[in-house]
């Protein structure tokens, strides 16, 4: 456990930023989730509004650096491969 004031006010946050960043993760894993269900079921009118949520979920975690832009437009394209092959 840390000594110095500084580094406890620093591990709080940790703690906080922890906890938001992973609910943020967990819904753009579901909403890349959903994407690829409708893929499978080949349901292309729900797997293009799927796609939407999921690039607008990515974008928005890669501008807070939830994760790394390039890491958001891999899966992002990733996807959109998918949609356009049905």
């Amino acid at each position: 456990m840390a000594n110095i004031k500084s580094a406890i006010k620093r591990a709080r946050q940790n703690v906080k930023r922890n906890a938001h960043k992973s609910t943020q993760r967990s819904a753009a894993r579901t909403a890349v989730k959903a994407v690829e269900t409708a893929v499978e079921a080949k349901d292309k009118e729900l797997a293009k509004g799927a796609f939407k949520n999921a690039e607008s979920a990515l974008d928005s975690m890669a501008s807070k650096k939830v994760i790394h832009k390039n890491k958001a437009a891999r899966i992002k394209s990733r996807l959109n491969k998918k949609v356009k092959t049905l």
